[in-house]
């Protein structure tokens, strides 16, 4: 309540019946824990002012240790044993990326790693020392939170450590050690989201009409029935600890229609309640389909807004208070008594609250039996107080992405400018919701992701790989100072060069930033290295005070090259490697024509049907191996221009495509794979893909072409057969695409079926060499 009126905090706990105890317990004997989410942006601000407050000598930050996980461990005893690094990162790659794999866990689940360990001295070798090591201390670090408040000099209390590199002390000791110590540690998080949410509504704010008010997200009704809409339909990306599959998937089965619905998904989507059938009683009773009981008439006002069910540890502690005449201190002794499992002391709490309910008028055996109630829901209860507050900060989220959903995703992408695999996560959400990333460009672009009128977001300079902030912000100023850029000469004078180097405008040409100030990015290019020359030479007698007598360089010093621009392929290369997505066109593009012939249609058009085998084509954007009973399968996001679509890919198909040599395999990153299998959606309309078949392009072409047709026009070739028979015969194979040759020349025409010996194998490169041969007006395979 103090934080509350301090403005601390926006929960108001009165609103939300949390208990003051559940903070601060003059009966427990352990110090208080408050934990402080800041805004990333703000939480330095507020460090510096507690060491300004108490003092330097007596604030300190907390130490951390990085331990040796196996597949770090792997490396460095790699290292250490002078080990080629590809044959060592072949080994760790090998390691399962799970959370908390142990090098024991990863030879009983990975087959590969097992059979090279058994097989090959140098891998048994390695894995054993890096056994011998794995969990032991490998570095210090910092403590993302935590902070030690001394009361005197820390030195009176701890040893301390100072980074290489300089900056504040930490502690030498860890988090626990320093309050075994006695000290009080303070945790200052810093949280994106709340920067998130700060940034858009400045965002959303600037773009309002003058007069109109001002978005506050201190008032925002939390009552909003599109916001739940949203919610409910799982459109959920960026919506903070709403945007996990498994979180999506409680969504779909909860149905949130009021904010405590909302504090509910917080609480229940952890291990504990997920696993105990915990999460399906709760649903079943909001839904209706399950009888709401209560194991007491007197806990009817206290379970009411969790159906029955014991949710949050403040139930706990209320029905402790109100049945057995507890106070709100002891009652979270009690509670915190239950989770710890102590035998001893539940025995004297269960004597206490049985003692306690029987004389305020329950049967004993009705006390017996709710104390282990409470002692099994206590085993999975969440503290309230904390799911109010997450559940504030994802309504906030949602609200923001359902009513200002430029604002809202130009923030979150700012906030995940350094993670280019989430930035490709968000640009895709924001086609989903109407919302246009235009290229980033050096005369409109800030250092991030901006709004650019309702729909549209600018792309962050900032988030062009090799760019980085203070380069970014030097173009910005550079543009507000003088004005816009006027071509790329101009553009390398005026921007600051200690701030700028030549891969950072390398990275700019192929991320398109510099579209507008020249006639094409091959050619930006090839003048660079004279542009930067010609900057650093005017830079130079400018700082002599040397003009040019004749007033200015000669217009053909600044020219341009007459070169072609890059193909297709090279220029979203380029934007794939500088931006981590395409944003001019995309590598299915020049396969569309081709691709509508035997696919069922883009991506967007396919339909959930599961009497249907349908066929899908486009570009592996990731693979997500998973470990199950059958052996190992895959799920893998496939894209085209209209949609994703992921493919579920089963162990044995799986199992198939592994045993493929790498250049052959299909399920690989950015490559093209042709899928064939049955479409079926989820609750919240995401669309899947059951694999029965996948292939490559080449083989796609195999399996559903119905011949090769091949027009020549035959005046004035002279060798036209002979060029044609040497195209063809590296891909004869007898038996897979018959050939059909349209021969015209002046005097006569005929359509040629090739016999059966002549049938070939379809491939790009077999299409590529047919269309050079002289005469060949028209190459392709008919599907129909």
């Amino acid at each position: 309540l103090a934080a509350w009126a301090l403005g601390i905090t926006d929960v108001d706990p009165i609103d939300f019946d949390l208990l003051f105890e559940r903070f601060l317990n003059p009966e427990r004997i352990s110090m208080p824990d408050f934990d402080i989410d800041f805004c990333m942006d703000g939480r330095d601000r507020v460090i510096d002012y507690v060491i300004r407050r108490y003092g330097s000598d007596r604030v300190s930050q907390i130490i951390t240790f990085g331990t040796m996980a196996a597949k770090a461990v792997v490396r460095d005893a790699g290292r250490v044993l002078a080990l080629p690094f590809p044959f060592v990162d072949m080994i760790a790659k090998l390691i399962p990326f799970d959370l908390g794999i142990t090098l024991d866990r990863a030879l009983a689940e990975e087959q590969a790693l097992k059979e090279r360990y058994e097989g090959n001295e140098d891998v048994r070798t390695l894995i054993d020392l890096a056994r011998s090591l794995e969990g032991l201390a490998r570095n210090a670090g910092r403590h993302a939170g935590g902070v030690v408040i001394a009361p005197g000099p820390l030195t009176d209390y701890t040893p301390l450590f100072r980074e290489p590199d300089g900056g504040a002390p930490l502690t030498q000791l860890d988090k626990d050690d320093v309050e075994a110590v006695g000290l009080v540690k303070f945790d200052f998080l810093g949280l994106k989201t709340l920067t998130v949410i700060d940034r858009a509504q400045a965002m959303a704010n600037a773009a309002r009409p003058p007069g109109a008010p001002p978005v506050d997200m201190r008032t925002v009704p939390t009552d909003d029935p599109a916001t739940y809409e949203l919610i409910r339909s799982g459109a959920t990306t960026a919506v903070f600890q709403l945007e996990s599959r498994g979180m999506r998937e409680l969504v779909r089965g909860l149905k949130p229609g009021r904010f405590e619905d909302v504090v509910a998904l917080v609480a229940l989507f952890r291990p504990g309640p997920l696993k105990s059938g915990m999460v399906d009683d709760f649903i079943e009773r909001k839904e209706g389909r399950a009888a709401v009981t209560y194991p007491h008439p007197e806990v009817e006002p206290i379970l009411r807004s969790t159906h029955g069910v014991i949710l949050y540890q403040e139930q706990v502690m209320q029905i402790a208070r109100e049945l057995a005449g507890y106070s709100l201190g002891g009652a979270d002794v009690l509670r915190k008594a239950m989770g710890k499992k102590l035998p001893e002391e539940m025995a004297r709490e269960r004597a206490a609250f049985v003692s306690g309910a029987t004389r305020r008028g329950v049967d004993p055996r009705v006390a017996n039996s709710l104390f282990d109630l409470m002692e099994h829901f206590a085993e999975y209860g969440f503290n309230r107080a904390h799911s109010v507050s997450y559940a504030l900060v994802s309504y906030q989220t949602a609200w923001l992405k359902r009513h200002h959903p430029a604002a809202f995703m130009a923030s979150a992408l700012t906030a995940e400018m350094d993670n280019t695999d989430r930035v490709v996560v968000l640009v895709d959400d924001c086609r989903g919701l109407g919302v246009t990333v235009r290229p980033p460009d050096v005369n409109a672009s800030a250092w991030g992701f901006e709004a650019d009128g309702e729909g549209r977001i600018r792309f962050g300079l900032g988030a062009v790989r090799g760019v980085g902030r203070s380069a970014a912000e030097s173009i910005v100023e550079a543009r507000e100072g003088g004005g816009p850029f006027d071509d790329l000469f101009d553009f390398c004078r005026r921007v600051d060069p200690r701030r700028t180097n030549r891969r950072v405008l390398e990275a700019l040409i192929h991320a398109g930033a510099l579209d507008r100030l020249g006639p094409g990015r091959r050619a930006m290019a090839e003048v660079l290295g004279r542009a930067m020359q010609s900057a650093e030479r005017d830079a130079r007698d400018s700082e002599v005070g040397q003009a040019d007598l004749f007033g200015g360089s000669a217009p053909a010093v600044e020219g341009y090259p007459e070169v072609p621009e890059f193909e297709m392929a090279d220029r979203l290369a380029g934007e794939r490697q500088t931006l981590g997505i395409y944003l001019s066109g995309h590598p299915v593009e020049p396969h569309e024509a081709e691709l509508r012939e035997f696919t069922s249609g883009p991506l967007a058009d396919l339909r959930p049907g599961r009497e249907n085998a349908q066929v899908a084509a486009g570009l592996v954007l990731s693979v997500r191996p998973m470990n199950t009973r059958r052996g190992r399968m895959a799920f893998a996001m496939l894209e085209d221009r209209s949609a994703r679509l992921e493919l579920v890919v089963y162990s044995d198909l799986f199992a198939e495509d592994r045993k493929l040599p790498i250049e052959q395999r299909r399920l690989v990153k950015d490559r093209i794979v042709v899928a064939e299998g049955t479409v079926e959606e989820s609750n919240n309309g995401e669309r899947s893909m059951r694999v029965n078949a996948l292939y490559d392009l080449d083989d796609a072409r195999a399996r559903f072409s119905r011949r090769l047709a091949i027009d020549l026009r035959g005046s004035g070739n002279e060798g036209v057969g002979e060029a044609l028979q040497a195209a063809l015969a590296p891909w004869r194979d007898g038996s897979t695409t018959p050939v059909r040759i349209g021969y015209r020349c002046p005097v006569a025409r005929a359509d040629i079926d090739l016999g059966p010996s002549w049938r070939i194998r379809p491939c790009g490169e077999l299409l590529s060499r047919l269309r050079e041969v002289p005469g060949a007006e028209a190459v392709s395979l008919e599907y129909r």
